[in-house]
């Protein structure tokens, strides 16, 4: 999409809001916001908004702040605040769903992600107050929002940009902040069930909140129960996965610049090299010729490839239009779109208690309870496999047999005899296969059960005819999670794959027909490959094991701040809040023991991990009036300054240096300039520093000396240089004209990884100006724009052998520290690699975020009563998006899929007396796939945009009673082509619910 076309989008938006405000001009505004900013989410004597620890009159930061309140969830029918967070639209969604078919969905988890720069840059807090990680136990310090309780949830205010001189690490894109409320009353049971138009991924939640006060209202005790569960959602179910389409080389391209795209799709892509069934090769021919056929004849010259029945007899195989290796289109090989699931089921638990006390003398003792439970089900997390594709050595090669196999029948002898003689004189056959009837459950689990307890003493003194306010908290947390799913015992396969006839014509194990008793297991059951359906369960029973981790996370901290006014100045009185914050972590990842063992495929076991650290942290913020009261004057109603200097001191990172500097200008009472500039950082995690060394096959991604990429990278001429100087000083590398690493797709490299004891903090710098504009002669309107921008140096990064190829070929004086990061073996493919993580990421990102809210009052074109309605729209644009792994080679990702250069929602809510009815716009623009897309490399280079509608409608039956139903993507609006994940892959989908207050 064009520059010109993205401001003409801003343009449309802000004149479509005007033209509802402007003939009101001169009519106040009603109360209703459900979805609002920061100038209007609470009127309250003194509070604390996220970014800032000291109390004001007031919501007024320096750095943009964006508020979700509790009813945006019941509008839109959400039963967790992860789903509320996906509409926000700085937000990079995160959900259950794999991008693409063929994939893992995951474990159900879901992290919020500001400006799509990481999870792990976006720092998650419970009322103000960090809490425990649910993550693995040894990766970022990320919680799950399953874990949040919505039944207390009062609101979720989200910084964007920055926040670490007030929080500490983690707080680079932002901060997510979700506030509970503290003064519930009564009992209310709120009840949700939903199902998409299609029949499919129903989800139901309930909850039951319960809330006292006591004492004459000086103490309130409040519990919340909460329970949902959605259903895995699989990729046949949807037609955009179903359709299994695929790119692959296009051989009608002619060159780089003919208009002819060098990739082609498929549909219906299938993998012709093997099946359920197992498709039957001999040696040691070029894998595409080497079918067995039924006369003998060669493939493709007439011959009909074989595979096993059912039945145990060979039959014909219809390999498809083959597509290169390993896909085809059509025909019955495995379908591509079998392999993955869709969405995760996800069922989740949570107890939430929150109570306070006040005493007399002012003070109050508050604490905070939580117990989750969440369990994620990917339902495709992967069957075993032995095929052609694979190398022996990885556990997962085709399988040889000979005519002595007891499975095969003597007509199946004869029929692969005559069809490749060899095989009748003593050669083998190979079987290539997916096993669908191998693992009792090719599911896997993710389950993580949060606790969390919190106390905190809060109170006021007076010193020299100030009021001082402190506070002390201190919290534990603890998340035991567990990973587990079904896989093969790869010494068991092995000795049941060798199956022999014993004495009495019985097929047995070899090893317990060996004459040596050494070797004997008498819970050995034989294996037959041939066909699908014929594994018996004694066989499935011995070679199945459970394989997985578990890990946990411990987390203490101490919280202490003074606060209050230190004097008083022209303009008013300078505040101030100091703060120390001490933090200890502790992870420790135990694999389960058959990882533990190494009992495999590969037969590589898996070290366990532990480690801990600490934080000693000190902060002061100030407050400081510069213009206003009896010092304003034209055009400076109020000037203040805010500024924050932290000090860190971190057990293993070492020190750090942390700063927030800002300006608040109010121009008049309708206009408000704002700007803030702040240094912020991320400590490196257990796992980056101290993770063991472990060694596994693995594919090495791109290698730029392949035919298929020599081309292409940040300096294509010197990429080809580098390589073909390598090649002509290794004359027994394959001819580079036609070069292929295997090991770019297949797993057949030996990857070493190991942490990285030396890394450092990344740094990022964070500049945000804006306005805020509530112009009098249109009450009820406000408009907040706010530019933010990020640069991050340092960047904690994966260097993994692509990141090592790719510094190696494309830099112009090639290093050895890179350069020595891989092994290519006598015909130059890569044969062994090397993994860790280093400080060698750069991101920059320019953006900014718009909010428009206005309460339209009805009340001037309509006479009596005609309820109130509120508009509010919300938009990030992101002009820039520019990362990079190893430090210079950038890549830009602003204008494609995975980031849009626009992300827009537009809320409209009316309501009147016990009617409300919502309506809600979400807006994705067209975009490239990826970047560099264009029709050379590309056969669908731009994505279309995307429009989701969602209505909803909420009835008061009485007092105690409500009633609501809505429809989510009302007009089934499906993913822009071809992509499953730019828009939304479930589609129109129908909810109801119910909440009674007892």
């Amino acid at each position: 999409m064009s520059r010109d076309r993205q401001y003409s989008f801003t343009a449309c938006l802000l004149a479509g809001v005007a033209a509802i405000a402007l003939p009101a001009a001169a009519v106040h505004a009603q109360d209703a916001q459900t979805q609002t900013t920061e100038e209007t989410v609470e009127r309250a004597d003194r509070i604390v908004v996220t970014g800032s620890r000291i109390a004001r009159p007031e919501v007024a930061t320096s750095a943009p702040l964006s508020v979700i309140d509790q009813q945006a969830l019941t509008d839109r029918g959400f039963v967790q605040a992860g789903q509320a967070l996906n509409d926000a639209t700085s937000i990079t969604p995160s959900v259950p769903q794999t991008a693409y078919s063929g994939g893992s969905s995951g474990g159900g988890q879901q992290y919020p992600s500001l400006f799509g720069l990481g999870a792990g840059r976006t720092l998650t807090l419970v009322n103000g107050r960090r809490t425990v990680a649910t993550a693995n136990g040894i990766g970022d310090p990320v919680v799950d929002t399953n874990s949040v309780p919505t039944g207390l949830l009062s609101r979720v205010e989200i910084v964007q940009g920055g926040g670490a001189a007030v929080y500490g690490s983690g707080a680079i894109a932002g901060v997510v902040n979700y506030v509970l409320r503290d003064d519930f009353e009564g009992v209310q049971i709120d009840a949700q069930t939903g199902i998409s138009s299609r029949d499919d991924y129903p989800v139901h939640s309930l909850r039951l909140t319960a809330g006292r006060n006591f004492f004459d209202g000086r103490a309130n005790l409040a519990a919340n129960f909460e329970w949902s569960r959605s259903e895995p959602l699989l990729a046949s179910a949807r037609p955009e996965t179903e359709r299994a389409r695929l790119l692959v080389a296009n051989p009608a391209d002619t060159g780089p610049s003919d208009g002819i795209p060098s990739l082609r799709e498929i549909f219906d892509a299938h993998f012709w090299s093997f099946n359920a069934n197992g498709v039957l090769f001999f040696p040691p021919a070029p894998i595409t010729t080497a079918f067995i056929t039924a006369d003998g004849t060669p493939y493709p010259e007439g011959g009909v490839p074989l595979q096993m029945g059912p039945d145990g007899m060979p039959i014909a195989y219809n390999p498809g239009e083959l597509a290169g290796v390993p896909f085809a289109s059509g025909g019955d090989g495995l379908r591509y779109d079998e392999l993955g699931a869709l969405y995760s089921g996800v069922e989740r638990r949570n107890i939430n208690v929150i109570g306070h006390y006040d005493f007399d003398n002012g003070v109050r003792l508050s604490t905070e309870l939580l117990w989750s439970h969440t369990q994620g089900e990917d339902a495709r997390a992967g069957r075993p496999s032995n095929t052609i594709l694979n190398p022996a050595a990885s556990g997962a090669g085709a399988i040889q047999f000979d005519r002595s196999n007891p499975f095969l029948s003597a007509d199946a002898v004869a029929a692969l005899s005559a069809a490749y003689p060899a095989f009748g004189a003593g050669a083998p056959i190979f079987i290539s296969k997916m096993w669908n009837d191998l693992l009792h459950d090719d599911s896997a689990f993710t389950t993580t059960e949060v606790y969390r307890a919190l106390a905190a003493l809060d109170g006021a003194v007076e010193f020299g005819n100030r009021d001082y306010d402190w506070s002390v908290s201190i919290s534990h947390g603890r998340a035991d999670g567990n990973t587990r799913s079904w896989g093969v015992w790869q010494t068991r396969f092995n000795n049941a794959i060798d199956a022999v006839l014993d004495s009495s014509g019985n097929i047995v194990c070899a090893i317990n027909n060996d004459g040596d008793p050494a070797t004997d297991d008498p819970a050995c059951a034989p294996l037959n490959p041939f066909g699908e359906g014929n594994v018996s369960q004694e066989a499935r029973d011995y070679i199945n094991t459970v394989f997985g981790e578990t890990y946990t996370n411990t987390q203490t901290n101490f919280l202490a701040t003074f606060g209050g006014t230190a004097f008083r100045l022209p303009a008013g009185d300078l505040a101030f809040v100091a703060a120390y914050e001490y933090r200890y972590e502790e992870a420790e990842f135990v694999p389960r023991q058959a990882n533990l063992l190494g009992l495999g495929r590969q037969g590589i076991p898996t070290a366990s991990e532990s480690g801990s650290y600490d934080t000693h942290e000190y902060s002061l913020e100030v407050l400081v009036p510069l213009i206003g009261g009896a010092t304003s004057m034209p055009l400076v109603e109020d000037l203040e300054f805010s500024g924050v200097y932290r000090r860190v001191e971190h057990s293993i990172a070492g020190g750090e240096n942390v700063w927030d500097a800002g300006l608040r200008w109010t121009v008049t009472s309708d206009f408000v300039l704002r700007a803030s500039r702040s240094r912020n950082f991320r400590a490196p995690n257990l796992n980056q520093l101290f993770a063991p060394v472990q060694t596994a096959n693995s594919s090495v991604g791109i290698d730029p000396c392949d035919f298929r990429y020599i081309d292409s990278g940040p300096n294509p001429s010197v990429r080809r240089a580098n390589c073909e100087a390598e090649w002509a000083a290794n004359p027994g590398y394959e001819a580079l004209p036609s070069f292929q690493n295997s090991s770019t797709n297949f797993q057949t490299a030996l990857v070493t990884t190991s942490g990285n004891a030396e890394l450092r903090n990344e740094l990022s710098d964070t500049t945000t100006y804006g306005f805020i504009f509530e112009p009098s002669f249109v009450p009820g309107l406000t408009i907040i724009a706010d530019r933010v921008e990020v640069d991050l140096t340092d960047g904690l990064s994966v260097f993994g052998p692509a990141q090592f190829l790719a510094v190696c070929y494309d830099s112009s004086t090639q290093s050895q520290d890179f350069c020595s990061g891989f092994t290519r073996d006598a015909t130059g493919q890569v044969v062994a690699a090397n993994s860790s993580t280093v400080n060698a990421g750069r991101v920059h990102f320019r953006g900014e975020v718009y909010n428009i809210n206005y309460d339209v009052p009805l009340d001037a074109v309509f006479s009596g009563d005609v309820g109130q309605l509120n508009l509010n729209l919300e938009a990030t644009h992101v002009s820039r998006l520019e990362t990079s792994v190893t430090g210079f080679d950038l890549s830009r990702t602003d204008g494609t899929v995975a980031q849009p250069d626009w992300v827009a929602r537009l809320d409209a809510h009316y309501t009147r007396g016990p009617v409300r009815l919502t309506y809600t716009l979400n807006y994705l623009p067209e975009v490239l796939r990826q970047e560099g897309s264009n029709i050379e490399n590309d056969p669908n280079p731009v994505v279309g945009n995307n429009f989701r509608h969602n209505v909803s409608g909420q009835f008061q039956v009485n007092e105690r009673f409500s009633v609501r139903g809505g429809v989510n993507n009302l007009t089934d609006e499906r993913p822009s082509y071809p992509t499953l994940d730019y828009g939304e892959i479930i589609g129109r989908y129908y909810f109801v619910g119910i909440r009674a207050n007892l």
